[in-house]
């Protein structure tokens, strides 16, 4: 009786679940098409792409133009009576995601997660970037819920074919990179490019806009990259003093009172970078003159920078790196007799064998008549 009672009570308590609670439990994937994710990190933009790979299970040659990745735009069936591009993958449609306005093959896409098409020719493609990312692969397909359509070319003579259906990032620089839909023997590439100052700048504002406002190495590190980058030097400004801010902890040291110089320069007040910097070189340690000897050496200043080397030099009783600096001073000065004379004196001071292999081969330089 008691377990007739109890069979009762467990029918009357798991009847209230509903099917959708039941579907919760997560159980192995036994899909034919493999669930895939991949990303790649675009100067501050985050690209994230979501698809199912299918398998060429031994149809090569049978998959594009075919009813498994159809030309143009076809009606599906199944209950859908739309002309549909194909859907870039299996299952559940494609989705790719740019965090930040990005071009892709030259057109503008703004920020933001995307349903991904394409409609395939035989010797081109259009890429179709939808709202819809939560589709059935293309059968609901609706072209007034498109945001962009871009032209792209495939390539259809990769060597080994690719049996899954990958996304691959490649060619990336510090402001676009490749991706490409590869699959059997088809390539189909497009580039995705970002305005590297406008989502950098874009980027740092916000962030400074929170705790890291009050950070100065933070403010220092923002400033410095507008320095090094040449742009927004006002702001900059403003982030070096607040940087600078005893109250917030901030230290008045060589490096920042150099950057705050660079940035007084790039708004035309040399006069003020000048005399900052004469009053940073007093507090400098000799392995910061050396550096900014070489930063202005780089800077094409060339008489700039041998009064720093020879400041330098004197302050520091001829000490290392001082001697190698005079050295390259006066190498692009086009003194070579000189040159050399300092890189002779910079040989037994040199403090580990790979930077007295420099020195060796800068004396080998100069003896040829050479400048470095």
């Amino acid at each position: 009786m008691k377990k007739i009672l109890l069979a009762a009570v467990m029918v009357f308590l798991f009847s209230g679940i509903d099917r959708a609670t039941a579907q919760l439990l997560s159980l192995p994937n036994s899909d034919v098409n493999y669930k895939c994710k991949t990303g790649r990190k675009l100067c501050v933009t985050d690209i994230d792409i979501n698809w199912n790979a299918p398998g060429v299970k031994g149809r090569e040659g049978k998959i594009w133009g075919t009813s498994i990745a159809h030309y143009g735009f076809t009606v599906l069936g199944f209950g859908s009576n739309t002309e549909s591009p194909w859907r870039a993958g299996a299952d559940e449609n494609t989705t790719i995601s740019f965090s930040t306005d990005v071009t892709i093959n030259g057109q503008k896409l703004p920020a933001g997660k995307y349903g991904f098409f394409i409609a395939l020719y035989p010797d081109s493609c259009t890429l179709i970037f939808s709202k819809n990312t939560a589709g059935w692969g293309s059968y609901f397909y609706n072209k007034d819920w498109d945001v962009m359509r871009v032209g792209a070319r495939q390539q259809k003579d990769m060597k080994e074919s690719r049996e899954r259906l990958e996304y691959n990032f490649s060619r990336q620089t510090d402001h676009s990179v490749e991706i490409a839909l590869e699959w059997e023997r088809w390539r189909i590439p497009f580039t995705v490019e970002v305005d590297l100052v406008a989502t950098t700048l874009h980027s740092i504002r916000t962030q400074l806009s929170g705790a890291m406002g009050f950070d100065p190495p933070s403010l220092e590190a923002a400033a410095n990259w507008c320095l090094q980058n040449k742009v927004n030097y006002q702001e900059a400004l403003g982030w070096i003093n607040t940087a600078i801010d005893p109250s917030l902890g901030g230290v008045n040291n060589f490096r920042i009172m150099s950057i705050k110089a660079g940035l007084l320069e790039g708004l035309n007040r040399k006069d003020e970078a000048d005399k900052l910097m004469l009053t940073a070189m007093e507090t400098a340690s000799v392995t910061d003159l050396h550096n900014y000897g070489r930063q202005l050496l780089g800077q094409k200043k060339v008489k700039e920078a041998m009064l720093v080397f020879e400041k330098n030099y004197q302050k520091s009783n001829g000490a290392w790196p001082t001697t190698a600096g005079l050295m390259r001073g006066y190498s692009a000065m086009g003194d070579l007799k000189k040159a050399l004379e300092y890189a002779k004196k910079a040989l037994p001071q040199a403090p580990n064998p790979g930077v007295k292999k420099i020195i060796e081969d800068a004396i080998k330089t100069l003896e040829s008549g050479k400048p470095l």
